[in-house]
């Protein structure tokens, strides 16, 4: 059952034909596991970024797996581990898409975020379907119209669920993981993505 995204008093306009949210994706036991996991065996890298002309830390750790050599960017892809790649296979089967990649960002507490932007074209001048699987602690993810930002919607990522993200969604929205002032424990969000080796 896909969850609704808002209440009938919302007045914004977030385009529903172009993502779904399915909550308990995986269990939450699974869940569990997989965070202990990915915390003890993933070599989590704190990475640069220029953002507005400056070079900043991202504040977040993050890793890339697939089979080929990088995400688009500058990040070389470690092999596939085999709960990562059964995952993919198991997203594949439900979404219809076919993935080569997944970028893992790792959210230590309630300081670390992704600041607004638009997932960029891991194929060259092409956007593609995304899927985002998220564990440990719930997040707000937040999104706006990059044109018009009055229009925006937070939708709280739970424990084992995916984020469906068609192609165009990116074309107009843009998303981001707000710091909080409340504690935050651990969480880890995958997304899967379509890669052209580089």
């Amino acid at each position: 059952m896909q969850q609704k995204l808002f209440d009938d008093t919302d007045q914004f306009d977030l385009p529903l034909d172009l993502l779904s949210y399915i909550p308990g994706f995986i269990s939450p036991e699974e869940g569990n596991d997989l965070l202990r996991l990915l915390l003890q065996t993933v070599p989590w890298q704190q990475h640069k970024e220029i953002m507005y002309d400056r070079e900043v830390v991202t504040p977040r750790l993050s890793a890339w797996y697939g089979d080929t050599r990088n995400d688009g960017g500058k990040t070389q892809a470690q092999q596939w581990l085999p709960e990562l790649y059964n995952l993919k296979e198991r997203i594949e089967r439900f979404s219809g898409e076919r993935f080569q990649g997944v970028l893992l960002n790792y959210y230590r507490d309630g300081n670390d975020s992704v600041a607004w932007h638009a997932d960029r074209d891991t194929i060259p001048g092409v956007k593609t379907a995304i899927a985002s699987l998220s564990i440990g602690q719930e997040r707000l993810f937040d999104f706006r119209h990059q044109k018009d930002h009055s229009k925006k919607h937070a939708i709280l990522l739970q424990h084992g669920s995916l984020l469906l993200m068609q192609p165009d969604l990116q074309k107009e929205w843009e998303h981001r993981i707000a710091k909080s002032t409340f504690p935050m424990r651990a969480r880890i969000n995958m997304t899967f993505r379509k890669v052209m080796d580089q």
